[in-house]
């Protein structure tokens, strides 16, 4: 779960385990100019709805243990109606994970939530679609329900109590689904059809980064501020050729296990400075990539020609290893390092206190940014 707003810029101790595949660039502690910075940078945050009230937070947390309650009940009723020995019904489980933004602990105001239901194995995901789904459209909080079975990820699409939820499902080779689960265990993928391993993917990748990271804290209030950052400069959007949400986590990532005792004011400044300079394509890796001997596809360009094409590959920490930004293109790349080189400029001048973190979140005039376009018009 999502931490309150008001303990991200909190004294933390320092990290002296080692993060990431190579050696941190540095490991200074902040002074206390860098705390100042960090405060503002959150009051600077703050008019652009990025912290979410607690009480809107207390909502979602409410809703998700409804959700919970839901699965548990139908997983059993379902068990029974499949003549399964009241010895394991009693036991049963069933469990709603979140991953995303949600469960990385930054999402915005209003922003949906991104859900797993976990069944185990006597579980079918026609069970999902068919009973769950009316069980779901019985609870009067329940609105603008709809089934999406046949996409890459099959998805139910809701609103619960005022908040869009999507909920994937995944059928573990489990006979009982235990409440302390560890999605990161690659062994819970054996035996599991393609469909499930995809639905588990998203879980797998959130989680593997929270620990991956050596400051969770300093982590969301930095990748808070990259994302308002990519929002305002249009570039956040993977359909677009840019990054998504997990792409630009992962970036925040490897940018906190380069500095892993900086604040967020110094994590913010370093990341354009750490990926305004980065070679493309060489690889943005959290962790080295594991073979777990299971024969999924993997990021690898040693074995996959396709994969030696990716111009900004960013690979995701869970095994299947994946590039989260195969649309990247070469136009697109070239303006996200302009947007990096700029964002190094003006974290500069607050660094040194001559500009307030205000100006990096101001809206770039579009006329002005491409008026090479006007120009040959």
């Amino acid at each position: 779960m999502p931490y309150p707003a008001a303990n991200q810029g909190s004294l933390q101790p320092q990290s002296h385990k080692h993060y990431g595949i190579t050696s941190p660039i540095s490991l200074a502690s902040p002074k206390e100019n860098d705390y100042v910075l960090t405060q503002k940078l959150i009051e600077a945050l703050k008019p652009f709805g990025v912290f979410e009230e607690e009480e809107e937070l207390q909502h979602r947390i409410a809703i998700l243990g409804k959700l919970n309650s839901l699965v548990k009940e139908w997983i059993r009723d379902t068990s029974e109606i499949k003549n399964l020995p009241p010895s394991v019904i009693e036991n049963v489980g069933g469990k709603i994970f979140t991953f995303g933004s949600y469960r990385l602990g930054v999402h915005t105001k209003g922003a949906d939530i991104d859900a797993l239901c976990v069944a185990p194995r006597h579980i079918e995901r026609i069970d999902f679609f068919t009973s769950f789904c009316e069980k779901l459209k019985q609870q009067d909080e329940v609105r603008n329900l709809r089934a999406v079975e046949e996409a890459f990820v099959p998805v139910i699409k809701l609103s619960f109590d005022g908040i869009e939820i999507d909920i994937l499902f995944a059928r573990l080779a489990l006979q009982t689904i235990p409440e302390d689960l560890d999605l990161r265990d690659d062994v819970l993928l054996k035996n599991l059809d393609l469909r499930c391993i995809r639905s588990l993917n998203g879980c797998r990748v959130t989680d593997e980064i929270l620990h991956l990271v050596p400051n969770i804290e300093n982590f969301r209030l930095t990748l808070r501020a990259i994302k308002l950052w990519a929002k305002r400069h249009n570039i956040y959007s993977n359909i677009l050729g840019f990054l998504g949400g997990v792409s630009w986590a992962m970036l925040v990532a490897r940018t906190c296990q380069l500095y892993p005792n900086a604040v967020a004011s110094t994590l913010v400044h370093k990341f354009f400075l750490v990926f305004s300079k980065w070679e493309w394509p060489n690889p943005v890796l959290l962790k080295q990539p594991e073979d777990c001997n299971l024969n999924l596809p993997v990021w690898d360009p040693r074995v996959n020609p396709s994969d030696r094409y990716h111009l900004m590959p960013i690979i995701t920490p869970a095994y299947p290893q994946q590039n989260s930004t195969y649309n990247v293109s070469a136009s697109t790349r070239a303006v996200m390092m302009e947007e990096f080189k700029q964002g190094l400029s003006i974290t500069d001048e607050i660094l040194m206190g001559k500009m307030e973190w205000s100006k990096l979140f101001e809206a770039p005039n579009f006329f002005q940014k491409y008026k090479y376009v006007f120009h040959y018009l």
